[in-house]
């Protein structure tokens, strides 16, 4: 198979599936290994016909707005858990700690549920945990989003005005020099802005495929905060503080 018949049958299985692992297109296109399969995604990224993940690829049109976090959870979950360890290490006995909604920060609830803490978030998914949890949890109100297991709204922020945190951990879509932390819609922008502002400290959860990528709105600046994740890169070292172990 030449790579155009290649790269075709792949834009094929995402747009029927909207979402997929790289493992799975070796499954589904024989004989092809997972080098070359990379460097097809790459190309088509390149083309701007899909968006290229560290351990798979999504429709283009599926990022500009937001992926459901069921699809999500099924890409670098690795990743995932090996940020969420290392978060959970900045985290003492007593804090008061915002953790938002998304799939890294649901792996960071399943390090630290069991922590003497104080837990505001906005993530409907730990209503589904059901080991017993000695951390104080306390549920923001606002519009819940089944797409993303989140709260968010005019109620959400004004909640969150009138709280502060110790430490906030954030995910978020995006992360780049010239954008800054972005993600896809406005409610979640203003959202992670206000837990910005009222954090002593602020933790960015964020893999690195989301490195040197641009979501549609601009949640913040990358000054005062850390960024959690998997890999080292120097152009963001040089933005601000990252942790990968």
């Amino acid at each position: 198979m030449i790579p155009y018949e290649r790269q075709q049958k792949i834009l094929e299985i995402i747009e029927n599936k909207e979402i997929v692992k790289i493992d799975q297109l070796q499954e589904l296109i024989s004989g092809v290994s997972i080098s070359t399969l990379r460097r097809d995604l790459k190309e088509l990224e390149k083309a701007r016909k899909i968006e290229a993940l560290s351990g798979g690829a999504v429709k283009l049109n599926s990022t500009v707005r937001e992926i459901p976090i069921s699809q999500k959870s099924i890409l670098n979950s690795d990743k995932k858990a090996k940020i969420a360890k290392i978060a959970s290490r900045e985290i003492a006995d007593g804090d008061v700690i915002y953790l938002d909604s998304g799939s890294t920060c649901s792996a960071l609830f399943e390090k630290i549920f069991d922590r003497r803490i104080t837990i505001y978030t906005t993530n409907t998914d730990i209503l589904a945990f059901r080991e017993p949890i000695a951390a104080k949890i306390i549920l923001l109100g606002g519009e819940y989003n089944p797409k993303t297991s989140s709260l968010k709204g005019s109620l959400t922020e004004e909640n969150l005005d009138n709280l502060y945190f110790d430490k906030a951990f954030l995910g978020i879509n995006g992360l780049s020099k010239a954008s800054g932390g972005t993600t896809p819609t406005l409610a979640e922008a203003v959202k992670k802005r206000i837990v910005k502002e009222h954090s002593n400290h602020l933790f960015l959860l964020c893999d690195s495929s989301k490195f040197h990528k641009t979501s549609n709105v601009k949640a913040f600046d990358l000054k005062h905060l850390t960024v959690i994740s998997d890999r080292f890169d120097s152009t963001i070292n040089d933005i601000v503080t990252l942790k990968v172990k």
